[in-house]
């Protein structure tokens, strides 16, 4: 496994520098850059507009990529695919690919672990190894980004009439309108704010124009609801999306299932939500996670509409995903319909995420509980 540093862990700054230190034209760094990003190389040797001892140099100094799939499930219908890698230190990380009629919407880390120890969730139940770099959490996104186009062109190639040596992966099911990632969801193991700095870097990185020119609005980062950084990231201006998990309206039921509730309470939790829309003029979504005879009452869905009335928002309603060591069930449909319900008669906006990949454990860490556990 590599054990260099990666190449996705500079800044373009930082690249530049390098390269001058290199004794190299400054062009040379925009080229390399494009070949990242632009690009996608997943190799030196692709990086063909490079001269051989510069591609030899960025080899042995640095990994392209730090990223090993350690095991890859594709669900039974197609439509989910989840990778777990394995880091140089033996961490390990889980990113799905989540594929829908018209987009394709990857789930990214942003820690090895999670301190939060949200009780109903695998990756807290697991404990808390490392921070990842910003190279970690983009190379998730490139990682899939890489595999989307690659299929596409296999399936190309087909078109054309060429010989392809092995047959089009089930990515190139053409119930996907169109093979590149078009949503990016920081949802994944890990809580995002807690790790900020390496955050902020990959955002930037996503979004820039000569890189991977990645819209920042189809980027949503997702919170258990650090008070002081959701104030910091109102003050960013970022066209990034932010969701809070909720999944309780008052604090003793919250607290119970998120123990970050007993710093941030309600009270001081939802003022923050209100204050981050006031300030950025953006929309917030809240996470509900169902389950069944604990946040799914009607009184729950009274006091969630009581509790963010007024505020630009959106409920994002989430049958849960079931976990070895969290002893709850997803609601039924009947409770779901009338959460809802209450809801829709207190002009709340809410959605009901679908259901993805619960046969190849695509829940937030439990293929990496199921490893830590065998280790």
């Amino acid at each position: 496994m590599q054990t260099q540093p990666s190449l996705y862990d500079l800044s373009f700054e930082q690249l530049q520098a390098r390269i001058a230190a290199w004794a190299q034209p400054t062009f040379r760094a925009r080229q390399i850059w494009e070949w990242l990003y632009v690009h996608l190389a997943d190799s030196y040797d692709r990086m063909t507009n490079l001269p051989k001892p510069l591609r030899d140099r960025l080899a042995a100094e640095f990994a392209l990529g730090r990223l090993t799939p350690q095991i890859d499930r594709l669900s039974s219908d197609g439509w989910t695919r989840k990778i777990l890698f394995a880091l140089p230190d033996n961490a390990y990380i889980e990113t799905v690919l989540m594929e829908y009629d018209t987009r394709n919407t990857v789930c990214a880390s942003t820690q090895a672990g999670c301190a939060m120890g949200c009780t109903f969730c695998a990756t807290g139940q697991s404990g808390f190894q490392r921070n990842l770099s910003a190279g970690e959490i983009i190379e998730q996104v490139l990682f899939f980004e890489r595999a989307l186009r690659k299929s596409e062109g296999e399936k190309e190639r087909r078109r054309d009439g060429e010989t392809v040596g092995k047959p089009v992966d089930q990515l190139t099911d053409p119930r996907s309108t169109d093979h590149r990632i078009t949503n990016v969801v920081l949802m994944g193991m890990g809580e995002p704010f807690a790790n900020y700095n390496a955050l902020l870097d990959a955002l930037h990185r996503f979004s820039d124009p000569v890189g991977y020119n990645f819209g920042a609005r189809r980027i949503t980062i997702s919170t258990v609801g650090l008070v002081p950084m959701i104030e910091r990231f109102a003050q960013e201006k970022s066209q990034v999306n932010l969701a809070v998990s909720l999944h309780a309206a008052t604090d003793d039921l919250r607290e119970s299932m998120l123990p970050i509730n007993k710093r941030y309470p309600l009270g001081v939790l939802i003022p923050a939500c209100r204050t981050y829309t006031e300030t950025t003029h953006r929309r917030i979504s809240f996470e509900w996670a169902l389950i069944e005879d604990v946040n799914d009452t009607p009184e729950q869905a009274r006091l969630l509409a009581h509790l963010i009335k007024g505020m630009v928002c959106h409920v994002n309603l989430i049958p849960l995903n079931p976990t070895r060591d969290f002893s709850g069930r997803a609601s039924t449909r009947e409770r779901i319909v009338a959460f809802r319900a209450v809801l829709d008669n207190s002009h709340i906006p809410n959605t009901l995420r679908i259901r993805r990949g619960i046969d190849i454990n695509a829940g937030c860490g439990q293929l990496r509980q199921s490893v830590i556990s065998n280790l």
